[in-house]
């Protein structure tokens, strides 16, 4: 065979053969990146666009980086399934995946909690650190697979405020009989302090303060509080919500269709989540100190708790968690975990970020800012 024959079958051979290859190449490609369809549903309304928008932030990174492929519809709590029952909704299957709080079905088992906030622990920076470089996310999806759930991070408000009150509250005694309403696992605690917690639906919150079927509320801090009015029938608003220091929201997925999704799908879910997460935080930081300006120009009277009353909220919640991890083997090993990760991180805190801050707050009273 001369040179010029060979040269000539050869490339008929490598046409033949990249022919070959993209016929077995469409049909793996189309495999991997398959037409998929899935309902989330919020516990939040769409009237508190912020909390709620994190699933729609997330929706829309999935959808895009999947040239459409991958669709989550978002729908508020109620919509589908009452805004209390989306953990539930997910793990059953009723729909594929819930944007939520996951404190709110602590009473289901207390470990729910750990993966939202409790009292005194991580603030925003250090949550996000622990979730994902402190074994928070591995030790959280080891509980929630006993769940039925597989659970990603998916936003997170920074610490809340401590709410709003009918009369002001200086002592441990101004407590007792309080009527609150009050979200989570915080109203545990707070029950040892004489409060009666009251747990009512974002929505339901402003007609029983204005009734007066409870004395004090909360919600998260001053942008969602002014959309929903508390500011209109009781004026004292506290702070610190130290019960809440950097809630995380998340993502809880039907672990059934978590696992059906190609990995490519999971990784753009996981990536996603984790932007809204960043999305959100800095959203609220945006929000609300404009809106923490209106709230006061309207007549709301900003008071911090007493020390008093945060030194004994402290020993309660300590008293809390002994009991809950004495008797709960999920939630000592979250626990134990969230503990030793939080005495480090005040440590370092309170060498740069604290002295940091510090200057700078006392340059902004000082109106240099």
């Amino acid at each position: 065979m001369d040179r010029r024959s060979f040269i000539k079958k050869a490339g008929y051979a490598g046409a033949g053969a990249a022919a070959a290859a993209t016929t077995l190449a469409a049909p793996a490609i189309a495999q991997s990146a398959p037409k998929i369809s899935w309902r989330c549903t919020s516990s939040f309304p769409k009237a508190l666009d912020t909390i709620f928008g994190a699933s729609e932030t997330m929706a829309k990174y999935v959808r895009e980086s999947t040239d459409g492929n991958f669709n989550i519809q978002v729908f508020a709590g109620g919509e589908l399934v009452p805004a209390a029952q989306a953990a539930d909704a997910a793990a059953a299957g009723t729909v594929e995946m819930c944007h939520t709080a996951c404190y709110y079905f602590w009473g289901k088992d207390p470990t729910y909690a750990l993966a939202t906030a409790v009292p005194f622990m991580l603030n925003a920076r250090q949550m996000n650190a622990w979730l994902y470089f402190g074994g928070g996310n591995e030790l959280l999806n080891e509980f929630f697979a006993t769940q039925g759930l597989y659970g990603l991070a998916c936003g997170n408000t920074g610490v809340q405020m401590g709410g709003w009150y009918r009369k002001e509250i200086n002592t441990v005694d101004d407590l007792k009989g309080l009527k609150f309403r009050v979200g989570g696992f915080a109203g545990k605690v707070l029950e040892k302090l004489g409060v009666v917690p009251q747990n009512i639906p974002g929505g339901d919150i402003y007609p029983a303060l204005e009734k007066g079927t409870i004395d004090a509320c909360e919600w998260v801090g001053p942008y969602d509080d002014e959309k929903l009015g508390f500011y209109k029938v009781a004026k004292n608003y506290y702070y610190p919500g130290f019960w809440e220091g950097g809630p995380a929201l998340h993502s809880l997925i039907n672990m059934a269709k978590w696992n059906e999704l190609p990995k490519s799908y999971q990784s753009v879910l996981a990536s996603a989540c984790e932007a809204a997460n960043g999305s959100m935080m800095a959203s609220y930081d945006h929000k609300n100190p404009a809106a923490l300006r209106r709230l006061v120009a309207a007549g709301a009277q900003l008071r911090p708790f007493s020390q008093e009353i945060m030194s004994a909220a402290f020993d309660a919640a300590n008293a809390t968690y002994a009991d809950m991890s004495a008797s709960n083997a999920s939630f000592k090993k979250v626990h134990e975990s969230q503990l030793a990760f939080r005495k480090d991180a005040y440590l370092w805190a309170q060498i740069g970020e604290y002295n940091f801050d510090t200057f700078m707050m006392l340059q902004q009273r000082a109106g240099k800012l």
